[in-house]
């Protein structure tokens, strides 16, 4: 067993770390780190378990020690998995990185750095070659890895099968769940009986981190991929489970049969403990996906695409994917299968 640490233990991103973590047949927990609000105390007393499942009994007793690299110093991490805010990940991974730790992160804070992957594994796994640049540049014996935006994960998911008809543009909006805000993120008397037009950063994040993740490795960074995008991010009131509605304009002219075997013809190429048999599942329902029906497939690391149809610029369906596991979670932890599987830890 691998031994596994948390950065930002306590929030709702470290419990679903904890969550898909504690039972993992390759990763075991062995510490977690939080602010100093809580460093010091047991997990139990420390936070307030918000997840459906119990916590787990190892997990309560466990001390949690303080999100700095001197708290491990006498540690023998294989990796370290990252929760944090992105404000606060910004200074506190990099930190850790130059101690020598391994992070798999789910902060937005380094995506977009030029020599730090941004990894999907079943779309631009050869990204990770990124890592020997990072810590050659940098003066590192430890690295920074990072998964993307959990609505950037469900549209690239279905984007890369589709980027054999030559990809002009994308029009993306976005219906997200409200479990990608947080616990406290939005009061119950905002979201329900509305829809919030408007998510902080969100079209932003959208709109330029596919081009990273669909680009190709030029020498020692990633020449983007030449199409654009335009996004429009919503929030609406389900728990669970981000669907967008995703126009695509090609250079060539694929029909919606042709588009359809793209995504059924998807497969994955790695073979680990997370990795979905399907990373896309085609849905041929008129009224499918929904967040409520779909959004556990494959324990939540399949992304749904159904809806298929016509468009005036080109093809337009929905894609559907649960945000805090395939968008979050099971993303870090699926990117430190393959660094483990693939001989990069």
């Amino acid at each position: 067993m691998m031994k596994v640490g948390i950065l930002g233990a306590t929030g709702a991103v470290g419990q679903r770390f904890i969550q898909l973590l504690s039972k993992h047949p390759w990763f075991e927990i062995t510490e977690l780190l939080a602010s100093e609000r809580s460093a010091g105390k047991r997990y139990r007393d420390a936070t307030k378990w918000l997840l459906e499942t119990p916590l787990p009994e190892v997990i309560q007793e466990m001390e949690v020690k303080l999100a700095e690299p001197a708290s491990l110093k006498n540690s023998d991490l294989d990796i370290l998995f990252s929760a944090l805010p992105a404000d606060i990940a910004r200074k506190v991974e990099v930190d850790f990185a130059d101690a020598g730790f391994k992070i798999s992160s789910n902060a937005s804070a380094h995506r977009m750095e030029p020599d730090i992957p941004l990894v999907i594994p079943e779309v631009n796994r050869d990204h990770f070659s990124l890592i020997e640049v990072q810590k050659r540049k940098r003066g590192w014996d430890g690295f920074i890895i990072t998964n993307p935006n959990c609505s950037t994960i469900v549209m690239v998911l279905t984007l890369k099968p589709l980027m054999e008809f030559g990809i002009e543009h994308v029009n993306v909006a976005t219906m997200q769940a409200v479990s990608g805000a947080g616990y406290t993120g939005l009061p119950s008397m905002a979201i329900l009986d509305n829809v919030i037009p408007y998510i902080g950063g969100e079209e932003r994040k959208m709109e330029t981190e596919p081009l990273k993740i669909l680009g190709e490795l030029d020498g020692e960074s990633v020449k983007h991929a030449a199409f654009t995008i335009s996004a429009s991010c919503h929030r609406v009131p389900v728990l669970d489970g981000h669907t967008e509605a995703i126009w695509v304009k090609f250079r060539e002219k694929p029909s919606v049969d042709e588009v359809k075997k793209a995504f059924m013809d998807f497969k994955r190429e790695i073979d680990t403990p997370t990795s979905p048999q399907k990373p896309l599942l085609l849905m041929e329902q008129e009224d499918r996906p929904q967040p409520r029906l779909d959004r556990n497939l494959s324990g939540g690391m399949t992304v749904a695409v159904g809806r298929v149809r016509e468009d005036t610029v080109g093809v337009k369906y929905i894609a559907m994917g649960h945000n805090t596991i395939r968008g979050a979670v099971g993303a870090s932890v699926l990117n430190a299968e393959v660094l483990v599987k693939e001989g990069w830890q």
